[in-house]
Formats: structure tokens, sequence, C-alpha cells
């Protein structure tokens, strides 16, 4: 059955449609860019409602640059990767935050081009280093057809949909009567200023909503968003400063700053704060006036940028190690502001770490208010003698975790006391009450009751359901989520109880996806020792730990009832691993989970992962190349199971090289050290077991 065609619209609707995005882009423009409203909200309003009636009545006139696209659409279930045809490359940062940072700049590009004192000044243009989340923005032949993030460089995310909600982004360039590029992607900074970040909190209160951080977060989550009826909620602002691929533009200027002109000329949004001209002094002078000009700044920077203005140079200076020579971010000292330290509490991460965090009176710091700081250890608290109801110094740096710096003794109160967490907590998690651990030579406090604490409950889960623990397809980062914080797994035997049908309920989970899962976690109920010790997410026990324990102890009950005198006595394992493994155990919480698991149904071969024979004890393999028949993982489990160990790389205590075609470095490395190599069939014949004593040679 083919749709029935959408009825061709009205002549006059065309037109009228026409000029109301003309309208409402050039009130755009007014209102976002130039901060000079040309009609009431009111009119305004009207305006866009009408467009809005006119597209629902004749839908074949509803485009992708009509501003009614702007208010988001369908949520995503996920962003796609996108390919940056230019790759979107960072710019190095100077060390020096003084006015000589610019200086040194100047002579390295100086030096590097072979110019004598006597030489002519550089050309440069300075500009703003915005403290925002970097984003690229592609038109075609005049219009917005894609945004992405940079990702890392090469791939970053579409995120064309929340990209069309930023309102001071032209979604049709203006070309003013000149040619508009076939192509043109431009690349700039996607921020929310100080006000808006401001009123949009306030609202979100007033709703008894989660506020936002502080704006860098804001505008970052807001752009990653999947449902873009949410970002486009967001007051976000878009900044351009750069570009990747441009193609059909023979009138493309020759400089930075004329770039720029032309992209403002177009209607995107460039900052105004920006110089062009020669010399290094150009550079100086503008990294003090913006220093004076920061905090009255609408948005948030964290310091300049330098460029040589000549594009014709910029090419000639080139990259080195994947940076442009001709640019430098020159960042400023960081923020600091004193306030009072009014408690310290310790938080509980998702690995058990302990961290003591500081509570202070509200200081406004870095461009927000700041009413917490990491103290990031007892060792760095005790160092800085920090005390509730110090007078201490907060630092912010860009988006960097605010920390105390210092106290300023003269104003400590009397009676203050010494921070000691141990003694704060007397001992136990501040969660979940288990027994705190330091080892030795480590700086940090843990929680020991890993698969019972309630804070490491989403990192317990992900590590027991990953491929080389319990190998339970379809539990990802996003679902875990979902299981924990909406009560359906609270600990980790809860997982043997889903249901297919709760599964079914969860946002973006279809019926054959929840199916599959229920399948893959049934799956898991057979497993191995190995796998099973390895899941329990110990501290200091990976893979290869986890498989010398099951051979050694052959039985998970022998391994429960383990000192650590016994412990020691396993292959590769001293005393800091077999403390570990011995306090975990020691938990009565870590031992009801393990009992909860197996009357959950986790079972086991007791005899599958003993090795036949140990022949192969001691010694170390290193594989290499493709081997005809094995594969890697096979080869590396025939080893262990005659007792040997398989290591990434070569050195003196590597007994064999095990080589195959297309080896790499490893088999020179082997050369070097007159390591024995072997082919697969050597291997093979090395693998079987020898004879046992009595048996005919």
């Amino acid at each position: 059955m083919t749709e029935a065609p959408i009825p061709a619209a009205p002549a006059d609707a065309a037109a009228r449609v026409q000029r109301l995005r003309e309208d409402i882009a050039r009130y755009d423009r007014a209102y976002y860019l130039l901060d000079a409203p040309l009609i009431p909200d009111a009119d305004y309003d009207a305006l866009f409602r009408e467009l809005q009636r006119l597209e629902e009545q004749w839908p074949g006139l509803r485009s992708a640059d009509s501003p009614t696209q702007r208010v988001g659409g369908v949520a995503l279930p996920e962003f796609t990767p996108v390919r940056h045809r230019v790759p979107m490359l960072s710019i190095r940062t100077e060390t020096d935050t003084t006015p000589q940072g610019a200086l040194a700049f100047d002579q390295r590009l100086r030096n590097r081009l072979g110019l004598d004192a006597d030489a002519p000044p550089l050309p440069y243009q300075a500009e703003l280093k915005f403290d925002g989340l970097a984003l690229s923005v592609r038109y075609e032949r005049g219009v917005l057809v894609q945004g992405a993030t940079r990702g890392d460089g090469e791939t970053g995310e579409d995120v064309t949909l929340n990209v069309r909600t930023i309102r001071n982004l032209p979604l049709r360039l203006d070309g003013g009567g000149r040619a508009l590029p076939e192509v043109l992607e431009v690349r700039g900074e996607v921020l929310m200023k100080r006000a808006d970040f401001l009123r949009y909190n306030e609202s979100q209160r007033a709703k008894g909503l989660a506020a936002l951080v502080n704006p860098r977060n804001g505008a970052a989550g807001s752009i990653r968003q999947l449902d873009p009826r949410l970002a486009a909620q967001r007051p976000l602002s878009f900044y351009a400063y750069g570009w990747g691929e441009i193609a059909g533009w023979p009138e493309r200027p020759d400089s930075q700053h004329a770039m720029l002109d032309a992209f403002a000329a177009m209607g995107l949004p460039v900052a105004s704060q920006r110089v062009h001209g020669a010399g290094a002094q150009l550079l100086v002078d503008f990294h003090a006036r913006v220093l004076g000009e920061r905090d009255s700044l609408p948005f948030d920077i964290d310091g300049v940028v330098y460029k040589v203005d000549s594009l014709a140079l910029q090419a000639e200076l080139g990259f080195r190690n994947r940076e442009p020579v001709w640019a430098v971010a020159h960042k400023y000292p960081a923020q600091e502001r004193s306030t009072r330290l009014l408690a310290i509490e310790v938080q509980v991460g998702r690995t058990g770490k302990l961290t003591p965090v500081a509570r202070l009176e509200p200081v406004f710091v870095g461009g927000v208010t700041v009413t917490n700081a990491t103290l990031h250890n007892e060792d760095e608290a005790r160092r800085k003698d920090v005390r509730v109801g110090d007078t201490v110094i907060v630092r912010r740096a860009g988006d960097v975790i605010p920390e105390i710096v210092g106290v300023v003794a003269e104003r400590r109160p009397p009676g203050t006391e010494a921070f000691d967490l141990q003694a704060l907590l007397h001992g136990a998690c501040p969660v979940c009450g288990s027994q705190i651990v330091r080892e030795p030579d480590e700086v940090d406090w843990r929680c020991s009751g890993g698969l019972y604490c309630s804070a490491q409950r989403k990192q317990a889960l992900l590590h027991f359901a990953s491929r080389l623990a319990m190998d339970i397809e379809g539990l990802g980062d996003k679902l875990v989520e979902q299981l924990v914080d909406g009560g359906l797994v609270r600990a980790l035997p809860d997982v043997y109880a889903l249901r297919a049908e709760q599964l079914a309920e969860l946002p973006r989970m279809a019926d054959k996806s929840a199916d599959n899962l229920v399948r893959a976690i049934r799956a898991s109920l057979r497993t191995t020792l190995a796998r099973f010790i390895y899941a329990l997410g110990i501290r200091h026990v990976g893979e290869a730990t986890a498989k010398e324990l099951a051979r050694h102890f052959g039985g998970l009950q022998a391994l429960l009832d383990a000192d650590v005198e016994r412990l020691e006595q396993v292959s590769d394992i001293g005393p800091v691993v077999a403390a570990s493994i011995h306090t975990f155990f020691a938990q009565q919480h870590n031992r009801e989970v393990v009992q909860q698991l197996l009357a959950a149904g986790v079972h086991w071969d007791e005899s599958a992962g003993q090795p036949v024979s140990r022949h192969l004890a001691g010694s170390t393999f290193v594989l290499t190349g493709t081997l005809p028949t094995l594969s890697r993982e096979q080869a590396r489990q025939r080893i262990e199971a005659a007792g040997g160990k398989v290591s990434g790389s070569v050195s003196r205590k590597t007994r064999y090289v095990v080589v195959g075609e297309e080896a790499g470095s490893k088999l020179e490395q082997a050369r070097q050290l007159g390591v024995e190599l072997l082919d697969e069939q050597a291997l093979l014949r090395l693998l079987e077991p020898p004879p046992a004593q009595g048996d005919p040679a």
C-alpha cells in the first residue's frame, strides 16, 4: 500500500512561511548575537506560533533549516560515530602562565623560521580560550546538516539534533549577496553563559529538580543528551573560532582574522574579544587586558589563544606531534579564594577508595559557587594540616575539581584537631560498615566490603558480568545504571532473579533484548572456579592470579578457609596480595554474597580447571605473530593448563618465545636475549605431558 502524496501548499502559504523564517532568523540574530532585540517577546512568540501552524497545515513546507526544528525531535537510542574529514586536533598549552609565555611562543616561531632579531615581526591573532565543549558544525550550500563532538580527534559523535537547539547558531548561513561555500565545517565552542546558567538553575530548584554543577558541565551534558527535547531546554551558546573541511569557496580569505570576519558576516557567532596585528607585544597586551576583563565576561574562559594570522605562514609552520606549531593556548593562573572549612566527610568511590571531602562555606571561585573540595587522601590532608574550622584557600582551574591548597594559619580557631580518617570512621566504611584497610606503601584507605557495599555496587556488577569473569553478554554500563538505580539489583545474586518481563519495562529495552539477556544470565550459571574467583573483584586478583588460586586450592572452600601463610604459598602471590584476599574473605558480608551466588545456581566442574600436568611450571612464554592452527587464546590456555605462564613482553625471565607468521619486535628482542624460539609444532610437542613413572618411554 503506497502512502498518499503530501498535498502541495498554495503559493501564498509558501511565501508567508519563507517570510516568517527570514524575519525570525533576523530577530534571532539581533537578540542572540547583537544583544539588541528588535521586537517584544510576545510579538516574536506570535510569529513563531504562526510558522508552526503553517508547517503543520502544509507538511511539505517543513525543512531542516526552519526555526521550528530547534525544539528537538524524538529521543535517540545512541549517538552514531562521525569521522572528521579533517582531524580536530588540540593545541599546545603554554606552561608559563605569566606574560612571558607569549614572548616564549613568539621566540619559538622565530627560531623555527630562522628569523634573526632584525627580521620583521610575525603577524598574529589573539582570541579567547573558552571553557566549554569543542564542536564541529557542518554546512552544505549554507544549510546546517551535521553537528559532531571532537571525540578522539579522528572520530566524534553525531549530535546534530542537539546542535539545532542552540539558538545563536544559524540553521542557514547569510550570504549577504556573496556566494557561500559548497561545504563549510565550522569549529568552535558550545557553552553556557553565566547569567543563563544561573537562571536555569533557579528555575530547576523552583521545580524541585536537580541543578547543574557548573556551566561547562551543563553545556557538555546538554550536547550529549540522547533526548534533544531536553537539550532544547538548556540555554546554550556557540562561538566559532576555526574550521575543518572547506570546499567550493573561491573567495576564501587568506588570514585567521579575515576568516572569522567572514564567519561573522554569514551570521555565525564569533567573539568580539579578539585582536590582530604584528609582534609579540600584541599578545602580551591582549593577555593582560583579558585577564583584567575576565570576571566581567558573560562566559567562563581559562586563558587566551595565540595564532599566526597568515594562513600561508600557518601552512609553512605546519604541525608537530599532531599539534599545530602556529598556535598555542596561554592559560591564566588558577583562581583562588579563601573560605571556612565547615566539616570533613568521607566518600566511598566505585572501587571502594575512601576520599576525604571538605564541606565549605560557599565561595565563588573559577566561575562557580564551590561548596565542596577534595582533600585527595589522609596523607594529603595531614600534609596541609587541614582542620575543621580553618580558613582555607580554595583553587579551581578550568574544569578541575576544586581543591584546598593551603590554610591561613593565623586565623585558626583554638581547639582544632588534626584529621585522622580511621578515628573519624571508627575503622568502618561509612556506607556499609565493613572494615577499612590501607595496604603498605599505599596512600588510600579502602572499604573491604566489595560485594556488599552499595557504593561499589555498580562497579562490582560490571566487573562480575565482564567477558573474562561471568561473561554475561548485554549487561553493560547503561543497563547496570538502570538496574541499580531502579532497585532491581541490590546485590550480585539479584542478577539471577531478573525476569524478562522486568527487563522489558526498562527504557530502550525491547522484548527480544530482554529475552537475550536472561538467556545470557542463565548461561553464566555454569562457569569455572577461576572465572568465579576473578568475578568477585578482589583487589589485586586479576585473571592470572585467579587461575593460580583455582589450581592451587582446587575448590572454593579450601580458598575460603586459607590463612595468609597458606595463600602466600600460591605461585606469584606475595604478602600484599595474600593479605588482600584474606581480608576480603574475612568479611562476613562477602562470604554471604558468595554463598547466595552458589544458592542461585552458580556452579562449575571441580575437576575442569585442574591441569593434566604441571611439567611446565615456572616456565614463562611469550607469543608473537599468528600461529597456523592455534589462536592466541587457545595457545595461552594450553600453556597455562600445563603449568606455564604467558607474558606480554620479553625479558630475561622469559623461557620460550612462540613465533608465528608476521612476528613483531618481540622476535628480535628474544634473539638479542638468547631466548629459545619455538614454532607451533615445537610448542605442541612441549605441551605433551611426560610419561608417568613406570610407563614405557
